[in-house]
């Protein structure tokens, strides 16, 4: 006694197959950015980081001051009288 097999045809199959290397492949990439930008944040919370040590830096030596990032003019902060 022969048991009838279900299956879905060969082009149903090769579709299926296409969209799930698709998915796949969407799946690894997306985990791959992830990364990127886990690594990237940390990069820029590590530059975060030593740019405000170089301010306290420029702090301590100068003051309170504005700083032309365009020439290093710098000019002090007016402070404001407390009444």
């Amino acid at each position: 006694m022969s048991k009838k097999v279900n299956k879905i045809t060969e082009e149903e199959l090769k579709s299926v197959k296409e969209a799930n290397i698709k998915y796949q492949g969407l799946l690894s990439e997306l985990g791959f950015r992830e990364l990127q930008k886990t690594n990237l944040i940390k990069l820029a919370k590590q530059e975060a980081d030593t740019l405000e040590e170089l301010k306290k830096e420029l702090e301590e030596k100068y003051g309170q001051v504005n700083i032309n990032l365009e020439d290093g003019v710098y000019s002090e902060i007016e402070k404001e009288d407390a009444k």
